[in-house]
C-alpha cells in the first residue's frame, strides 16, 4: 500500500523548516482525495488549529436515533428530526443512492 509512495521532504511556508511528508501520510491524502501536499509542518498546523479554536465548530453530544450510541454532531438538534451517528447516517444515505 505504502510502496507506491516514498517519504518526501517539504519546506513549511510559515516557519521555513523542513519536514517529512511520509509515505503513509501520502497514502492517507490519496485515500481522502486530497490533491495538494501539506504546506505547513505538523507544529505549524497544530498552532494554526489551536489559533482557530480547533475545528472552529461547536459540537453537540447526541444519542443516535438508530443504534443508540452517543456521538457528536456539528449542529444543534432541534428535536423534530432524528439524528444519527456517522456510521448509521452513511448506511442510510448509501441505501438511498
Amino acid at each position: 500500500m505504502y510502496s507506491d509512495y516514498q517519504d518526501e521532504t517539504l519546506t513549511c511556508r510559515d516557519c521555513g523548516n523542513e519536514f517529512v511528508f511520509s509515505a503513509s501520510e501520502q497514502a492517507f491524502f490519496a485515500e481522502k482525495g486530497f490533491q495538494n501536499k501539506p504546506t505547513r509542518c505538523p507544529a505549524c498546523r497544530a498552532a494554526r488549529r489551536a489559533q482557530n479554536g480547533g475545528s472552529g465548530r461547536q459540537m453537540y453530544t447526541v444519542t443516535c436515533a438508530n443504534c443508540g450510541r452517543e456521538t457528536q454532531v456539528p449542529f444543534e438538534p432541534r428535536g423534530d428530526r432524528p439524528v444519527y451517528c456517522r456510521e448509521c447516517f452513511d448506511q442510510m444515505r448509501g441505501s438511498r443512492y
